[in-house]
């Protein structure tokens, strides 16, 4: 073809190509200026403003010595200037106290406008922005991710060697319980931490804060997918969005916090949309990448082979019809978190630290019952070792988390698979040995989706205000008693906030 017809017949192509990327400059501008139009929206309610204050607060509290670690930079500031003292951590500890309850209040009022006057992303995008710079809220876990990193960053295993091998400020930002033990995190979890130590320049503190990048993927998974899946189930995805992506305690743990359970749920949430859409493989795939950031995610293997599998029946038939895909499932998922592992180099370490959690008393019930009985026997003598009665108590709630898992298999998961994963994974929350608050979100952000009761509704809020009260207290206080009574207050305080509201409103 000569030249001239080559160049007649590329102008079309150039014009159509043309075309295409000034349609795509105008899409994205008319996507930038509704998303603009949202935010704007979203900070006019006043709800909405409440949060922000209370988000605020809570980064404003947690720079003070109430919450800090002893390692942080921090620190030499506030000794010279003499804040120091009980006085300014009681301070940081009622600052902390009241932004929660401004966050929770405003959580409540906002759920009959969700989705009708403001979007739920936008919600959490003011929310969230005031802890983007603070430090980790509630928890010091993303300073041992931290000094998790710098190990590796030193050619150390986290499986086999603990943060104290490295004495310094890494070591020394770590909650002392934690200092000397290896972690139990999946390897993806660590290597990830190790990248951002050094995109952090190796700077201790500032790689504490950068682990909350991860977790915002997490976040950001959670709040794009769990209304979809809510949408194709048939659930109000208006109750989905209220519940779990503007949930105080995703907003405090995983985006304040910065804990990894928010990249494995996120994951998790992604692998249940995937399934209900038909691409199982790639579901299983995503199952396994969240299995190498926290292990409890190879539960999901199961509620992911079972959507839209077809099984019909607890029939020998039908059973054999879904076992190759039920193997399927767990095979990919393992293999995923092998090579995963292999590509690490970290090997299976952590199965010696399974039970590095439950080595301090939480709000784990049978740690809680456990350790009062343990108390008492030590008082009198009555056990030489001084831990038999709490480790046989955590033993009997892991066994009933057992049982709770085999009954929920056989009794809801063949119809209600994503049921089943939340129920279970409230299960093993609560039997463990081990609860915190963020293990709780591992189940409540799928409780919408299994249809709760309006008394279920009522319930889970009230879980929410509690746990979250007394996190507000218990960093500060070392998990004493004081801490349970500024819970046990601020609980009251809002319940009655609450009722007069209700009271109100149906008076009106």
């Amino acid at each position: 073809m000569p030249a001239e017809n080559l160049t007649a017949a590329s102008a079309p192509d150039a014009e159509r190509r043309g075309n295409l990327v000034v349609r795509a400059g105008r899409a994205v501008r008319a996507e930038a200026a509704q998303r603009f139009d949202d935010m704007v929206a979203a900070i006019k309610l006043a709800p909405v403003r409440l949060g922000l204050l209370g988000t605020f607060l809570l980064a404003l509290g947690a720079l003070t010595p109430a919450y800090l670690p002893q390692a942080s930079p921090f620190w030499p500031t506030f000794r010279a200037l003499g804040l120091d003292n009980w006085g300014v951590r009681a301070f940081g500890t009622a600052l902390v106290i009241a932004a929660v309850g401004f966050l929770i209040v405003a959580w409540l009022r906002l759920r009959p406008t969700i989705y009708v006057d403001v979007k739920h992303w936008a919600v959490l995008a003011w929310w969230s922005l005031p802890l983007l710079g603070a430090p980790p809220i509630f928890s010091h876990d993303a300073y041992s991710y931290a000094a998790h990193g710098w190990l590796m960053h030193n050619g150390l295993n986290p499986y086999l060697t603990s943060p104290s091998v490295l004495p310094g400020a890494f070591a020394d930002q770590v909650a002392w319980v934690w200092r000397y033990t290896p972690t139990p995190y999946g390897p993806l979890a660590l290597q990830v931490s190790a990248w951002l130590v050094e995109l952090a320049g190796l700077n201790p503190y500032f790689s504490a804060v950068l682990m909350r990048l991860p977790a915002l993927v997490g976040v950001a998974l959670v709040v794009h997918y769990l209304p979809r899946i809510g949408r194709l189930m048939g659930v109000s995805p208006r109750d989905v969005a209220w519940f779990a992506t503007i949930n105080p305690l995703l907003v405090i743990d995983f985006v304040g916090g910065a804990h990894n359970d928010a990249l494995m749920m996120g994951l998790i949430v992604w692998a249940l949309y995937l399934a209900q859409r038909g691409w199982f493989w790639v579901a299983a795939v995503a199952v396994g990448v969240a299995m190498s950031v926290k292990q409890p995610a190879l539960l999901a293997a199961f509620p992911v082979a079972i959507i839209g599998s077809g099984w019909a029946s607890w029939h020998a038939r039908d059973v054999l019809r879904f076992l190759p895909r039920l193997l399927a499932s767990f095979v990919i998922v393992l293999g995923v978190f092998a090579a995963i592992t292999w590509a690490t180099g970290l090997g299976y370490g952590w199965m010696n630290a399974v039970s590095v959690p439950g080595m301090v008393v939480t709000l784990a019930p049978f740690s809680l019952v456990g350790w009062a009985v343990q108390q008492a026997a030590n008082a009198f003598g009555l056990d030489p070792t001084g831990r038999a009665l709490i480790g046989g108590s955590q033993a009997v709630g892991t066994a009933l988390a057992a049982v709770s898992l085999v009954w929920l298999a056989v009794t809801r998961a063949r119809t209600q698979p994503v049921r089943f994963l939340s129920w279970g994974y409230l299960a093993v929350a609560i039997f463990g040995p081990a609860m915190h608050t963020w293990y709780l979100l591992w189940g409540g952000l799928l409780l919408p989706l299994t249809r709760p009761s309006r008394r279920l509704w009522r319930v889970a809020a009230v879980v929410t205000a509690v746990t979250l009260v007394y996190g507000a207290g218990n960093l500060a206080w070392r998990n004493d008693a004081v801490a349970l009574a500024f819970a046990a207050l601020a609980a009251a305080g809002l319940w009655l906030v609450v009722r007069a509201q209700q009271r109100r409103a149906q008076r009106g």
